[in-house]
């Protein structure tokens, strides 16, 4: 069953008096895979909800996200507060499947909006505190010698890394393939950069010309966030 019709189907026939529906994900995007999930935002006037909920319908993975208007809010207000939204992103970026009384109209302006505006600005600390993390890691993987603690190093710098170009630039965080994206989407070059030094890291474990190519764009990442930073540093 399509993916539109087949949300459609499962939206009407769990949620009757529901006020509004959004479908979003890779699903609605050239990378859907034969194992993307069906992602829906479902807006109910009371309970059940607020919850989570996965299931599987007419061969779809589904991922339900039920909450009241008042839930939304509370809910965009912490993810928002972490600098990561998948809520405005799923409602911004998403299809309405249907709208009874215009509220998915309005949160969708708002989601728009809001996720446009992107995240509030990383305070001084937080990329202090950030910076100090991915120094540290660094100066534990360029002292190992044993292969398998690279992989965790790397993999672990990766991360960090990624969500510090994207804080420093003002970007939203993501995690997992999500934070892959942001950093593709903010700057595609050095996300190339890093992402394939990383593999290479990872798949030559011992090799330290490929660790010091991957090490060279974190430190570069590093620099354009204030710099390196360890002695010196101090928290209460």
């Amino acid at each position: 069953m399509d993916h539109v019709k087949a949300a459609e189907q499962l939206v009407r026939s769990r949620f009757p008096d529901a006020r509004a529906a959004f479908l979003a994900g890779s699903v609605l995007t050239e990378r859907r895979t034969p194992r993307s999930d069906l992602d829906i935002v479902v807006l109910l006037s009371g309970p059940p909800a607020p919850y989570r909920e996965s299931l599987h319908y007419e061969g779809w993975p589904a991922e339900l996200f039920v909450q009241t208007e008042a839930d939304w809010h509370r809910f965009v207000e912490r993810e928002t507060a972490a600098r990561r939204s998948p809520l405005l992103a799923m409602c911004a970026e998403g299809l309405l499947l249907f709208d009874a009384d215009g509220i998915g109209a309005a949160l969708r302006v708002e989601a728009g909006r809001r996720w446009a505006a992107g995240p509030s600005p990383a305070s001084e600390s937080e990329l202090e505190d950030r910076r100090y993390a991915l120094t540290d890691t660094l100066d534990d993987l360029e002292g190992c010698a044993d292969p398998l603690e690279r992989t965790y190093l790397v993999a672990h710098l990766l991360d960090r890394a990624s969500e510090l170009a994207l804080l420093a630039g003002g970007h939203w965080l993501g995690t997992g393939k999500w934070l892959s994206r942001r950093l593709a989407d903010a700057d595609a070059e050095l996300h190339h950069r890093l992402a394939s030094s990383a593999t290479a890291a990872l798949s030559g474990a011992d090799d330290d010309d490929a660790v010091g190519r991957f090490t060279d764009v974190v430190r570069e990442i590093l620099e354009s966030a204030g710099g390196a930073c360890w002695a010196g540093y101090r928290r209460g």
